[in-house]
Formats: structure tokens, C-alpha cells, sequence
């Protein structure tokens, strides 16, 4: 259906771009619309990796568009992160025209992605199993809010010879009749079984011809022909499709996130808590690390060597100065860049202890240790408080001389680019294991 209806539609209007893809592994579509000697030097699978769709569409017979098809999309579906990442694709793939997408006969997630993006959907259903498998796409849209309108039934592969005695005399009158009955929209037009037209698919030659040019004086050549005049009179009367609805709410997005990024940057402490030398933006590239108060009110970067020197001197007491070269500073860098650091006042003692706490990546706790900032300030005859009580009275210190109810969050950041981490996703990323350890500790 889906090959046969790109090459109908494209025969109706030649100016008209029809494009289409495949999310099944049969090579049907590669087959129908490959020239000989063809190579595909990308798929499908390409598309799902973030590629723009009109750079992987190739020109096909017939002149109809095609992204080949891929032997990897279980590997493909990984790349999947949501019911809408194909709508994101599509309306970022500056595919003009009609796109047709062909699915598996199963709810996986590539299908599911594809119910969504598309304006029409069209259901083939041939007997009563069939129609009965239609109830999980309607119960899907249901459970996701969405508009069923979109989803149409189209009997196909009906028998004409075969009669029923009473109100429901064939097998397209009565599918319809069960369809209707259960809230389902359905098509207007079916799809008849066909000797010769099955024959296109499956004969000595081993190839596959269209409808159009060998299946003439069919029943099916009409039906598929009424079938692609209606799909593009529903095109040419759809001002608002869904991919541009997605892209302006897309645009709306970036644009709302963009708002919020500047914002983020904006409020950043333009020095470094440790040295106190500004490191944004002229020497941005020496921050190592991002930090962030639990409730949000302090933020900024710190610098990588700086923070190395207190994890030293005030966790692991390292006396005097360590060269770029020691073992152990190397071996320190290589560990924090897999680490997440938490301070705050302790809880028991807040105005002479801080609690430090030592995570993984994932949000697992690694070191739970009390520090006495007076223990560690360089020895008796010292008074210089612990680095660490002073980072922490500096982002979280309240009215008077308390402390507020919060923390301090570091997290390590990408070398050179350490205002990545304000972005979206790498924030949403940070906010959620910021939010995972707030729910630890409380």
C-alpha cells in the first residue's frame, strides 16, 4: 500500500514531492523504487541518528523520493528517546511535499513515533483479527491524550467473491459496520484481493512492479487511484500540518530555552570561589567544575586546579605542594572527573563541620565524611579556617550568622566548554541528579 500510493500520488501531480521511508525490513521500498545499480550509502537508520531527512532522501523510479531501508533498527531504536523524537526530526527535515511513512504491524517504538508525527494514518484491516489488533492504537491515543481523528480504517485485500446472506452482504460491508460501531473512522475506499495484482509482488522476474503500470483494467488500479486523490485533496487542504505545528512549537521552545539559558548564565558568579580570580568569560576554559546551591539562589564555575587543591589539602591531607606530575594529582584529576561533590553544614555542629559527600555519576554515594574545619587548617598554630567551610559559608550562608537549609552541588564539566552544562539537556541531566541526592539527604 504505502509504495503503491507514492507512485499514484506522484503520477496525480508530477510537481508534487512524495517521499518515503521504511521502518520494516523487507526492502519492499528499495526494491520498488532503486534504480540498478544503486548504492545506498545511508539509511533510515541515519535519519533516527539525527541526520537531516532531505539530505538522505534519494531520487527513486517513478520520481519518488525514498530514504533506503536499514538490516539495524533494533540497534536504531535505542537512539529513540521519546514518542515525538520523529516528529522533532521531521520538522527539522526539510522534506517538502507528502511523506510517507511504512511501519511494522506492531506497536514498537519506531511505530508508535510514527502515529504521532503523521497527519493521516491509514489502517489496513483485512478480517476480524485485524480489527480487533486496531484497539491498541485507539486505546494508545487515548492514553496519550491525543486526537484520534487522524486514524482511519481501509479494508483491504477483500474478497469480492465472497457473500454473506442478511444486512451485511460482503466483507468490506461488514468490517465497516464493526468498525463503525466501535467509534472507529473508516475510509470510503477498499482495497480488493487480486490475483494478477499479487502477482506484481511475487513472480519468476523477482521484482516488484506498481500498480499503476502493470495492474491497468484492475479493480485495485481504481480504488488506488480514488484512495491518493483523496490523500491529496486532505494535502492540499491542510494549511497547519503537523510537522509545522511541531516546528513552531519547537521554535517556541528553543526560544523559551534559550530565555532560560541566558538567564542561568547570567546569574553566574563571575569568580571563582577559591581564588577569587575571574575566570568568565575571558579564561573561561579554566573552569573545571560547575557548582549550584540546592534552592538556586548561588551558582558559578570553579577552577579545576583550585578545587584539586582543596580536595587535597582539606579531604585527603596532602601536605605541601604537588607537582602537575605526581601520581597522586593525577590520579586525584582522573577520579573527580567521574565525581559528583556535595557540602554542606553538618547538620550536628554547622558552625565548625562540614559535611562532604562524594558521588558517582549516576548518583550513587561513595564518601559520607564529616570535616572539622579547625582539624584541618593547616596545624595548631593556624587559625585559617577549612577551604571547604569557607566555599560553604560563601554560597550558603543565611541571616545572621546561620546557615541556610541547602546544599552545594560540583559538577564536573566539559574541558573547554564548561558553559555546556547550562544548556538543555546537559542541565536537565544535572537538575535530575541534583534533585535524586536533595531526596537522599532530606
Amino acid at each position: 500500500m504505502a509504495t503503491n500510493l507514492a507512485i499514484f500520488l506522484k503520477a496525480l501531480d508530477e510537481d508534487l514531492p512524495v517521499s518515503i521511508f521504511s521502518f520494516d525490513n523487507h526492502f519492499t521500498i528499495d526494491k520498488m523504487f532503486s534504480f540498478k545499480g544503486d548504492k545506498h550509502e545511508h539509511t533510515v537508520t541515519d535519519l533516527l541518528s539525527g541526520e537531516t531527512g532531505n539530505q538522505l532522501l534519494q531520487t527513486g523510479q517513478y520520481g519518488v523520493n525514498f530514504i533506503p531501508s536499514s538490516q539495524n533498527l533494533s540497534q536504531a531504536k535505542k537512539m529513540i528517546k521519546g514518542p515525538m523524537s520523529l516528529a522533532r526530526m521531521i520538522s527539522t527535515s526539510e522534506m517538502d511535499g507528502i511523506l510517507i511513512i511504512d511501519t511494522r504491524p506492531d506497536l514498537d517504538i519506531l511505530t508508535e513515533n510514527a502515529l504521532y508525527a503523521a497527519d493521516k494514518v491509514l489502517i489496513p484491516v483485512k478480517d476480524m483479527p485485524s480489527l480487533e489488533n486496531c484497539r491498541n492504537i485507539f486505546a494508545l491515543f487515548d492514553k496519550r491524550g491525543l486526537d484520534k481523528k487522524s486514524l482511519v480504517l481501509i479494508p483491504c485485500l477483500i474478497d469480492e467473491r465472497i457473500k454473506f446472506d442478511g444486512l451485511f452482504a460482503d466483507q468490506k460491508t461488514l468490517l465497516r459496520a464493526f468498525a463503525i460501531n466501535r467509534g472507529y473512522k473508516c475510509h470510503d475506499t477498499y482495497i480488493s484481493k487480486s490475483p494478477k495484482v499479487e502477482s506484481l509482488n511475487t513472480n519468476p522476474d523477482g521484482k516488484i512492479y506498481p500498480v499503476l503500470t502493470h495492474g491497468r483494467g484492475t479493480d485495485v488500479h481504481g480504488q488506488f487511484t480514488a484512495l491518493a486523490r483523496d490523500i491529496l485533496a486532505d494535502y492540499q487542504a491542510t494549511k497547519e500540518p503537523r510537522s509545522l505545528l511541531f516546528h513552531n512549537w519547537l521554535e517556541a521552545e528553543n526560544e523559551k530555552e534559550r530565555i532560560s539559558y541566558e538567564a542561568r548564565l547570567g546569574g553566574l558568579n563571575r569568580d571563582c570561589l577559591i581564588c577569587k580570580r575571574n575566570i568568565l568569560p575571558e579564561s573561561i576554559g579554566t573552569a573545571g567544575y560547575y557548582y549550584e546551591t540546592s534552592d538556586g539562589i548561588f551558582s558559578g564555575f570553579l577552577e579545576e586546579d583550585c578545587f584539586l587543591k582543596v580536595l587535597s589539602q582539606s579531604i585527603y591531607n596532602i601536605k605541601g605542594q604537588i607537582s602537575d606530575e605526581d601520581p597522586t594529582l593525577m590520579l586525584l584529576r582522573e577520579s573527580t572527573r567521574d565525581s559528583i561533590f556535595v557540602l554542606r553544614p553538618h547538620p550536628e555542629n554547622c558552625s565548625s563541620a562540614v559535611e562532604f559527600r562524594r558521588y558517582d555519576s549516576s548518583g550513587q554515594l561513595l564518601t559520607n565524611r564529616r570535616i572539622n574545619y579547625r582539624d584541618h587548617a593547616g596545624g595548631m598554630f593556624h587559625d585559617d579556617r577549612c577551604p571547604l567551610y569557607d566555599i560553604v559559608g560563601t554560597t550558603l550562608s543565611g541571616y545572621g550568622n546561620s546557615f541556610r537549609e541547602a546544599f552545594l552541588i560540583i559538577h564536573p564539566v566539559e574541558p573547554g566548554r564548561p558553559d555546556k552544562i547550562l544548556q538543555k539537556e546537559s542541565y536537565r541531566s544535572f537538575s535530575t541528579i541534583k534533585g535524586s541526592i536533595a531526596a537522599m539527604i532530606t
